[in-house]
């Protein structure tokens, strides 16, 4: 796992202030495909290190944020954008079909 981590105390900062988009994974350790997406993101922010930056958020540790960006199914992940959510993508899936999701932010 290679994206780097944002949590509650640091969200602001990383995420809703961003320069460009900012793909949030919302996870959690038990989660099996949680652990599955995570390799994918991590090729899809390597491959496009201009273009989006990946951060994961932990929502054991940080229930306020789940809570507050209505995650009720993990994997979760929420491109964020201008301080908004773009686009929600939920459930783990194949890279092309994630790079599909995500293609006008990796354009």
């Amino acid at each position: 796992m290679t994206a780097k981590a944002t949590t509650s105390a640091t969200f602001e900062q990383d995420v809703l202030q961003a320069e460009g988009p900012v793909l949030v994974d919302f996870w959690a350790a038990w989660c099996g495909p949680c652990r599955m997406v995570a390799p994918v993101l991590d090729e899809i922010q390597a491959e496009n290190p201009d273009k989006i930056t990946v951060l994961k958020l932990n929502v054991d540790e940080n229930p306020d944020l789940a809570m507050k960006y209505q995650i009720t199914s993990i994997p979760a992940m929420k491109v964020f954008s201008g301080g908004e959510v773009a686009t929600t993508i939920i459930g783990a899936k194949p890279k092309f079909a994630l790079e599909q999701d995500l293609a006008e932010f990796l354009k």
